[in-house]
């Protein structure tokens, strides 16, 4: 069973569509996780493929482009957006919670910090302090 120490999480200064939109969308995606690496979502649908390509960087040991396939798992409009990473059988979900003036985005694993702070500077129009 996991406790929430087990969850990434952050309070962004926005409101919920901008920030599900931020998590949803590939052009966003790309600006703030793992920044410069694609995704291709071809439909925002519960079963598609969608493909994330890690590229190249000072953040990991790659030499070359690792693509990663994932499946949607899960689609709750401005509440959840769950990925089932097909080669490493992890599920990857976002959860939106309204909170104060702000929006607090959840990620069910740790070590996302990082990712977390991106995301929160690329929806209040900060600087990407990780790239």
């Amino acid at each position: 069973m996991s406790s929430s120490t087990d969850n990434s999480s952050i309070l962004i200064d926005s409101d919920i569509e901008t920030v599900w939109n931020a998590i949803t969308d590939p052009e966003k995606l790309l600006q703030w996780y793992a920044p410069g690496s694609p995704w291709k979502i071809p439909n925002l649908k519960v079963g598609e493929k969608v493909i994330f390509t890690l590229m190249p960087s000072a953040h990991n040991n790659l030499k070359d482009e690792y693509p990663m396939s994932s499946t949607i798992e899960k689609i709750i409009p401005y509440q959840e957006f769950s990925l089932y990473i097909d080669e490493q059988q992890i599920l990857l979900s976002f959860t939106l919670n309204e909170e104060g003036t702000g929006i607090r985005v959840t990620i069910n694993l740790e070590g996302f910090n990082q990712s977390l702070a991106n995301l929160k500077a690329l929806v209040e129009g900060k600087e990407i302090p990780y790239v």
